[in-house]
């Protein structure tokens, strides 16, 4: 993978609040749609402004965005270790995530 957009990425955190499977599709555009795929908030979703991606090693990419929710995501996906790594908050709360890179399409 060299680029995000147009790209359909899955993976699943396995701490959390919410511990379950989401996609984000990437946009030409720079707009993204996520989806969750299982647990308890299944078959929820949104489409979101703007998303910012850095490719920070051959394997390695990070992304973030602000949901229209207040939520920030950002996640760090290791494509050769099949890892995510995700950095969640709100005007709330702050937390940490960690999971697996299930798929990119």
């Amino acid at each position: 993978m060299t680029e995000l957009p147009g790209k359909v990425i899955r993976w699943t955190f396995s701490d959390g609040p919410l511990p379950a499977a989401f996609e984000h599709e990437f946009r030409d555009d720079g707009t993204l749609t996520w989806r969750i795929l299982d647990g308890p908030l299944q078959g929820g979703s949104g489409d979101e402004k703007r998303y910012g991606a850095v490719r920070v090693s051959d394997d390695v990419y990070a992304v973030s965005y602000l949901a229209a929710s207040g939520h920030t995501l950002t996640v760090v996906l290791n494509l050769k270790e099949k890892r995510a790594h995700a950095f969640a908050s709100n005007d709330k709360e702050w937390m940490a995530l960690n999971g697996t890179l299930d798929d990119v399409q």
